[in-house]
């Protein structure tokens, strides 16, 4: 009987999608805006240079704070203090 090798693959199960965040919303909303957002779909926020996701960045913080909102639990989006 052949044994299992590490890591292999599991069934084909099919993904259950996983629900966004306000904050990961915000994210593709700027990544949109900055022409990313189809690569983000495709290739996922790993596959962006470090200069494209510190602009994102620079720019989640800005319009975090023009809001007056701060990251919560889970990606959730509460008052600033």
């Amino acid at each position: 009987m052949p044994s299992k090798k590490k890591g292999a693959a599991k069934s084909a199960a099919p993904r259950k999608p996983k629900e966004l965040s306000p904050l990961d919303l915000l994210k593709l909303e700027i990544a949109a805006e900055l022409g990313l957002a189809d690569r983000v779909a495709a290739d996922g926020w790993g596959m962006l240079t470090a200069r494209e996701t510190g602009r994102v960045g620079g720019i989640l913080n800005r319009r975090l704070r023009e809001r007056n909102v701060a990251i919560g639990p889970k990606g959730t989006l509460v008052p600033a203090e």
